[in-house]
Order: C-alpha cells, then sequence, then structure tokens
C-alpha cells in the first residue's frame, strides 16, 4: 500500500481564525461584553504576532460578520470602535514589522471616520509582501460568492474555478491550510465557504480570549500529523 503523504507545519501559507466566545467570556465573569470583545483584541495581537514568529505568511480573521449587525445597536457600536481604535493603535506597528493589511467584506457599512481607517490602513501597508493579516468587516461567505458572481458577469467565456478565485476578496492571498473556530461550535458560520473547500478544520471549546501560543502549536503539531489528499489517493 502506498504511504500518504503527511502534512507538515513548514507548509503552511494561510492559517485562518473564527474568533469565537468573546461573550461567553465575558459573562462567566460577570462583566460586560464589551469585556469579553477587548479581552478578544489583545488576544488577536498575541495571536497574530506568534503565528508570523512561526513562520506563517498569512493571517485570516473573522471580526465582524454580516450577521453581526442583527445584535444590539449598543454592541455593534462598541465592536465598530473597537474596530477603529485597534487599526489606529497598531498601525506603527504594523507598518514597522512590514505586515501588510488587507480586508474583506462590505466596508461601505461602516461609518465614514471607519471607512477612512481602514483605507489608510491598507494604503500605508500595501507595499509590504511577505506577512498579511487579512480582517473580515462586515463579511459572509455567501454575500461574497453573490459578489463574484456579479462581477464575473463581465466575462464573455466561461471561467474556471481559478478565474473565479480572482473576484473573491481574497484574490491576493492562497487558500487556507487550515482554519481554526474557537468557542465550541464545530460550523463555519458563512466564513470562507469557497477558500475552504480543502482546508483543514481545528474545533476548539476554548474561548478566543483564552486561545494563547501553546494551542496554536498544539494545531501545528496536529495538522503535521494530518494527511492531506486534495480528494486524490
Amino acid at each position: 500500500m502506498k504511504d500518504l503523504k503527511k502534512a507538515s507545519p513548514s507548509q503552511i501559507n494561510h492559517i485562518a481564525f473564527i474568533m469565537d466566545g468573546n461573550g461567553r467570556w465575558a459573562k462567566q465573569r460577570l462583566m460586560p461584553r464589551l469585556m469579553g470583545h477587548k479581552k478578544g483584541v489583545e488576544t488577536l495581537k498575541k495571536v497574530t504576532e506568534a503565528v508570523f514568529e512561526r513562520g506563517i505568511r498569512h493571517v485570516s480573521v473573522y471580526a465582524f460578520s454580516s450577521e453581526n449587525k442583527e445584535r444590539p445597536v449598543e454592541e455593534v457600536k462598541n465592536l465598530v470602535s473597537l474596530v477603529k481604535e485597534y487599526l489606529k493603535r497598531e498601525l506603527k506597528n504594523f507598518v514597522k514589522n512590514e505586515i501588510r493589511l488587507e480586508f474583506m467584506g462590505a466596508i461601505d457599512y461602516f461609518p465614514k471616520d471607519a471607512q477612512e481607517i481602514i483605507n489608510d490602513s491598507i494604503e500605508k501597508t500595501a507595499h509590504f509582501s511577505e506577512k498579511v493579516l487579512n480582517i473580515a468587516l462586515n463579511y459572509g461567505a455567501q454575500d461574497e460568492i453573490v459578489r463574484a458572481v456579479n462581477l464575473a458577469k463581465s466575462t464573455t467565456h466561461d471561467i474556471t474555478k481559478e478565474e473565479f478565485a480572482s473576484f473573491l476578496y481574497t484574490k491576493n492571498l492562497p487558500p487556507p491550510d487550515l482554519i481554526v473556530r474557537t468557542g465550541g461550535d464545530k460550523r463555519l458560520s458563512n466564513f470562507m465557504l469557497f477558500q475552504a473547500a480543502y482546508a483543514e478544520l481545528f474545533f476548539l471549546n476554548t474561548l478566543w480570549p483564552d486561545f494563547n501560543e501553546n494551542e496554536l502549536d498544539d494545531i501545528l503539531s496536529e495538522f503535521g500529523n494530518r494527511q492531506r489528499r486534495f480528494g486524490k489517493v
């Protein structure tokens, strides 16, 4: 029987995180949900740094879904404020560490000042290429696919899946090698459905604010023990 080739952590080009559990983390501590989201931002910074330190060049994070807009008005307002604060505070570090910022989602939903901060982050980091942080804001994979279909209508020939991918928000990124979801739920929740075709999936009970480098290393180690066939034998 032919040996199946195991995956290697060194083969990871792109890791994506569904950062779930901030609200429950706060509730367990009898704190407002906002405090859980703030702690989640701290974890995002630490985890992103740890991923890049391990030589993984692309990181995607599910920060604000298109469905999150249906949450209570005050919580949505707080989430938008956190996004603005995070980008303004960390922009110098992104530039210093040569990290390119990309965003996927319908950014025009956000207030003008938030859009300006997002666009400024894109402009000031656009020339970097070795490390990329891709942030999903007002993002839903089904909306992304519909958007791509509408963009593809301008073509006059049958397009390939590779060409279709060029109409997605992630056109400048490789597909994710693994997707990690914290918080205990075992679903993708409308995240990178096209791109995730052959991603390895990891579902953790750990709430996002508690996720750390040790768990990241455990995931990378398990990834190395998985066999990636991509539909082949």
